[in-house]
């Protein structure tokens, strides 16, 4: 009766309730916690996954921007919002916790959003009505006060999205216990579920709102991502007594982190001992104490450990001096992630594409599904949304299940191997694009349609064709995606769980800045060989390269991949990561 008493009143280390209680195991957490954080993610996507398909469309044809322009537009709002997760993440795990840290996102956005809704709504704020795609047409393009008001609300949406992106994923992992083998399982569910509550939130969003944005006006439609945003926050709060809320130190981990590479440059003409042992280390009771994780010694990046030589055991020298054996195995587990967030960066340079010249190429074509209904170019991501919501419980329930015999590994593959299926389907689904595009230029040629007026003269040929490539990007973003997550929060340091995150959305971020450098790097290389200035120039894409661009990327993920073998071939998970018992006869 004891035991039953005592395992039902377990208490979770480091994690606490809404009243500052420690969290009861059977109380607390668990996949019924993590419903509201799952709800969330999806009224967040929801409301964002429009915009991030049709602001593009939005600068062109409402704001008179050019389409490159546009394209830079967005995807600069886009990497704001992903690489402002790095610093709403510092202070989630540091200062504020994670749970405030969604909620005041959560709020900002919602704000972001009224100021984005007012001025797609009063004629005031915005240029007279005109096509920029007729050649004869002058259009006034945005600018003065009323450029400021709508920067200001996009990059609210940034800050605010940053915040929720930060911390919602990490707070969602909180709800398991890494070293339960139940939860273990439980969790590597919940980050699958993450990616099908991306998938259900972009289904309503690349279809209802997006829909409403192209035939009933931006401003409601922006309204409609307005009231997600409300419910997602709503949702979250209402989930609040069943969250196992980790506790905030009040220390940065990153300042520990730092101290460690600062060490061992300091000590850098120090001979390292033998003997492991001997490196500088507190007692694992009074790491206990102090609620610290303890991680044992590992032969990799060696010259880190100069970072735990301790030359007079008398004193107390400055942590920029001297660290503990567990602080110098977590920089070593930060700086082995490094490369493959590197890796990670060219797949957003290439779903870049697919959200801004892809959907323009759509502007151009059929779009007609019967003729009473057409479906906006905006919604095509639809497509792999579907398929990622058919195919998440089938590889999550299935194949998961069926592989996990062979390997003996929570996850069925390894979060590596998973990334680098990802990574080798993002290349073929360029080159898929670089096809799609040739094969829609030869129908304008044909049909003497090469100055047609895109959405008034549209090219015989039907939108879906753009399918194919959205198609194979949606398959390889639900492996990368899911197996970026998985890997950088299960090999992160416990302290540093939001930030480990943002290692995802800082690959994202810089690939949408890339993106935008990328276009004016070749418009700039091949403004001489082009009649229009360049491959990516002008408001004409059938007298433009795109499938040039297209073939351009193809190629560089595919050395990419290349590179990522290596990377991952090389690659040693952290102690209790995957599976213990076989941790180091794994390989990546």
């Amino acid at each position: 009766m004891d035991i039953t008493v005592e395992e039902k009143h377990e208490l979770i280390e480091g994690k606490v309730d809404w009243k500052g209680r420690a969290a009861i195991k059977n109380k607390h957490g668990g996949m019924l916690a993590a419903l509201p954080v799952l709800a969330t993610f999806a009224f967040d996507n929801m409301a964002n996954f429009a915009l991030s398909v049709n602001l593009v469309t939005y600068f062109n044809a409402v704001m008179h921007y050019d389409i490159s322009e546009s394209a830079n537009h967005v995807t600069n709002y886009l990497g704001t919002n992903f690489i402002l997760s790095i610093i709403m993440a510092f202070l989630a795990d540091s200062y504020l916790g994670r749970f405030r840290t969604v909620v005041i996102g959560a709020f900002i956005e919602c704000v972001g959003l009224a100021l984005l809704t007012a001025q797609a709504h009063y004629p005031k704020l915005k240029p007279p009505p005109c096509n920029i795609f007729l050649p004869t047409s002058h259009c006034e393009k945005l600018s003065g006060e009323n450029a400021v008001w709508m920067f200001f609300a996009i990059y609210l949406l940034a800050v605010g999205g940053g915040g929720t992106k930060a911390a919602l994923p990490s707070h969602g992992a909180d709800q398991f216990d890494e070293k339960d083998p139940k939860e273990a399982r439980q969790m590597s569910t919940f980050f699958n579920c993450l990616l099908l509550a991306l998938a259900l939130g972009g289904a309503v969003s690349f279809t209802c709102f997006v829909w409403v944005q192209d035939n009933k006006g931006f401003d409601k439609g922006f309204t409609l991502s307005f009231i997600a945003m409300f419910l997602g926050a709503t949702i979250f709060i209402f989930g609040l007594p069943w969250y196992r809320i980790h506790v905030v130190q009040g220390n940065s981990a990153m300042t520990e982190l730092l101290q460690v590479y600062v060490a061992a440059i300091r000590n850098i003409n120090l001979k390292l001992p033998e003997d492991p042992s001997e490196l500088h280390e507190i007692p694992m009771d009074k790491e206990a104490d102090l609620h610290q994780e303890y991680l044992p010694h590992r032969d990799v990046y060696r010259w880190l450990d100069k970072a735990a030589i301790q030359t007079d055991k008398t004193e107390s020298p400055s942590p920029w001096k001297l660290c503990t054996v567990t602080q110098v195995e977590n920089a070593k587990i930060f700086l082995a992630m490094v490369p493959v967030f590197l890796c990670s960066i060219i797949m957003t340079l290439c779903l870049a594409q697919l959200q801004t010249f892809s959907i323009q190429q759509g502007v151009t074509m059929d779009v007609k599904l019967t003729d009473s209904f057409s479906i906006p170019p905006a919604s095509l991501p639809f497509i792999p949304i579907a398929f990622i919501i058919i195919l998440v419980p089938i590889y999550d329930r299935i194949a998961v299940t069926f592989i996990r015999k062979f390997t003996g590994i929570p996850t069925g593959i390894t979060y590596l191997q998973r990334v680098g299926v990802g990574l080798i389907l993002s290349s073929l689904s360029m080159a898929v694009a670089a096809i799609m595009e040739i094969k829609r230029k030869n129908v304008a040629k044909h049909h003497n349609m090469l100055d047609a007026i895109p959405m008034l003269q549209p090219l015989p040929i039907s939108a879906f064709w753009l399918s194919f490539q959205y198609f194979v990007f949606g398959v390889a973003e639900s492996f990368t995606f899911v197996g970026l997550l998985e890997f950088f929060y299960s090999q992160a340091p416990k302290s540093i769980k939001s930030i480990s995150s943002c290692f995802l959305w800082s690959s994202m971020a810089i690939g949408y800045f890339a993106s935008s450098v990328m276009v004016n790097t070749v418009n700039h290389v091949t403004k001489g060989v082009t009649k229009s200035g360049g491959w990516l120039a002008g408001n004409n894409l059938n007298r433009n390269h795109l499938d040039n661009f297209y073939w351009l990327l193809s190629i560089l993920s595919l050395i990419n991949f290349i590179v990522y073998l290596s990377v991952a071939s090389r690659y040693k998970y952290r102690p209790s990561s995957l599976n213990v018992e076989k941790e180091y006869e794994v390989k990546p």
